[in-house]
């Protein structure tokens, strides 16, 4: 693994792998960074502070990673859900932020209002809801009415809870709605009222 930790680093950084070995086993006997490019530039081959830094915050960022994984992987385990594509899935991902998306539909919650409305039985009016094929939502939710569930409008509002979590916990939709952000999102800020003088500074 401690090789592979290398090569990813390597190819992120455009660093030898002899350099990063070399800096990371400096690091691991307790050299600091300044030390390191000032005495030791025949064993990194005369890297920086800023690289020397870039290496030890990239192999940290894999261990964490890592760490984060076989965790992951454990949990989901004890559910009995572990696939082995999807562990290999999460073996090969290395990005944070996709590995909680994978993780995400398999992560304990809180009993949430999602929950409550599968527990009275709305899962099947919100696959029809979504399925988008009726336009008699309130007729097909007609037939969810329950002792705990008083009229069709309660119905529909449980089954759009489910689809909620279900929109939420989906991994494209998550991704389209980053993209969203990423290429069109605008953020607007403004002075608190009062706070007038201590704004002038920004």
């Amino acid at each position: 693994m401690i090789q592979d930790f290398h090569r990813m680093i390597s190819a992120a950084l455009g660093i030898s792998e002899r350099q990063i070995s070399q800096t990371l086993g400096l690091l691991e006997d307790g050299a600091t960074i300044p030390f390191i490019s000032r005495y030791r530039k025949e064993a990194t081959g005369s890297l920086d502070e800023v690289q020397i830094g870039n290496i030890k915050e990239a192999y940290n960022k894999l261990c964490e990673t890592e760490k984060r994984k076989k965790f992951i992987i454990s949990t989901i385990e004890e559910q009995g859900k572990l696939s082995e594509e999807l562990k290999q899935r999460i073996d090969s991902c290395w990005d944070i932020t996709e590995l909680e998306d994978i993780y995400l539909p398999y992560k304990p919650r809180r009993r949430t209002r999602a929950e409550i409305a599968r527990e009275h039985g709305l899962e099947p009016l919100a696959k029809i809801i979504m399925a988008q094929k009726s336009e008699k939502i309130k007729t097909s939710a007609a037939r969810f009415v329950t002792p705990e569930i008083p009229d069709e409008q309660t119905a529909v509002e449980g089954a759009c809870d489910i689809i909620a979590e279900w929109v939420s916990e989906n991994e494209r939709a998550r991704n389209t709605i980053r993209r969203c952000f990423e290429h069109s999102a605008v953020v607007h800020a403004k002075v608190i009222k009062g706070k007038e003088i201590e704004g002038d500074k920004y």
